[in-house]
């Protein structure tokens, strides 16, 4: 089986961007990566995200399928599993919390294996580990860069801050959420190269977003530990943007700050026409967040059309005449 290499299509792409992002500083169109881009990128994300939401809710739900792993309520006697397979709304909020704050689902991740004539299933703890330590690292970065864009810096941004950075490595201090996200997203990413069956199916929409994180957790790991950007001139920058009053800082950023803020900007505007969607969609889908109920209440799909109705009564009306000439028996004579 030939190795599939889609993944090189998506590293050349990342690195071609940022070589223009960086370019593109050098030769003075700050105003363009460092402005124009940014608005432009949370523009398209608001606009594609809200056409995604809308595109979804008006899909039809017909039929109630909701996702489940335990037994539905029943006989008495017969002991339902509330928060695998719940019938109520509570139920469902905690099934819900437990899959967007733990991914429950991903945790029990199986694989099978036949060993002789026997098939065993395997569990497989490490995909959940990798994507729980990738989503709460970014989840940290993106709270952390709060600082950049509010002034004062709210309690929080600073505590987290302050945990984060707690080991004091090196100066300024290392912030564990940084390597920890580029650890987690290159395992994720050397999963689907490494593993064949990941691989055959991994396409470059798959490695694209990992890559394009990857660079942005290098490049501002770069400008916070080695080129040493002015940090006060990039707040000025961000403050500008988030206020409306946008400018770039006299003497500039550094061309690197702008290959960091245009790979964000990517990601941003990538999102909602991308995988990493699921953040909005897990709360509409409805295989999560409907109760299997199906036993205890009669659903009828909203979207019937209106029927006019021939009961037997009726038609035996219309036609008992001829039904008792071809010998049929009817109800009335």
């Amino acid at each position: 089986m030939s190795m599939n290499v889609s993944y090189l299509y998506s590293l050349l792409a990342v690195i071609v961007l940022g070589l223009i992002a960086y370019a593109g500083a050098a030769i003075g169109l700050e105003a363009l990566f460092g402005i124009v881009i940014p608005y432009l990128a949370v523009l398209v994300f608001f606009l594609g995200f809200i056409n995604k939401v809308l595109d979804w809710a008006k899909s039809p739900v017909p039929f109630r399928i909701t996702t489940t792993c335990g037994q539905q309520t029943s006989q008495d006697w017969i002991k339902q599993s509330k928060i695998d397979n719940p019938s109520t709304t509570t139920g469902v909020i905690i099934r819900m919390l437990l899959e967007i704050l733990l991914f429950r689902s991903l945790f029990r991740n199986t694989r099978v294996e036949i060993k002789g004539k026997t098939v065993a299933y395997k569990w497989v703890v490490w995909l959940w580990l990798f994507a729980i330590m990738f989503h709460y690292s970014f989840l940290v970065v993106v709270i952390r860069h709060l600082r950049f864009f509010v002034e004062p810096v709210p309690f929080f941004v600073s505590s987290l801050e302050a945990v984060d950075g707690m080991l004091q490595i090196g100066l300024p201090g290392l912030f564990l959420s940084g390597v920890v996200l580029v650890g987690a997203a290159t395992l994720l990413l050397l999963r689907r190269i490494l593993l064949p069956k990941m691989n055959y199916f991994s396409r470059p929409a798959d490695y694209f977003p990992l890559f394009l994180i990857i660079g942005i957790a290098l490049t501002g790991i770069l400008m916070r530990h080695f080129t040493k950007v002015d940090v006060v001139k990039v707040k000025e920058l961000t403050l500008g943007l988030a206020s409306f009053h946008p400018g770039i800082p006299e003497g500039g950023v550094g061309a690197l700050f702008y290959v960091h803020i245009f790979f964000v900007s990517l990601l941003v505007a990538y999102i909602p026409f991308s995988k990493i969607m699921h953040m909005g969609g897990v709360f509409l889908s409805p295989t999560r967040n409907l109760a299997n109920n199906n036993r205890m209440k009669r659903h009828i799909n909203p979207w019937n059309p209106s029927v006019k109705i021939h009961t037997y009564e009726e038609y035996e009306e219309h036609f008992r005449d001829k039904l008792k000439e071809a010998g049929i028996p009817v109800e009335k004579e």
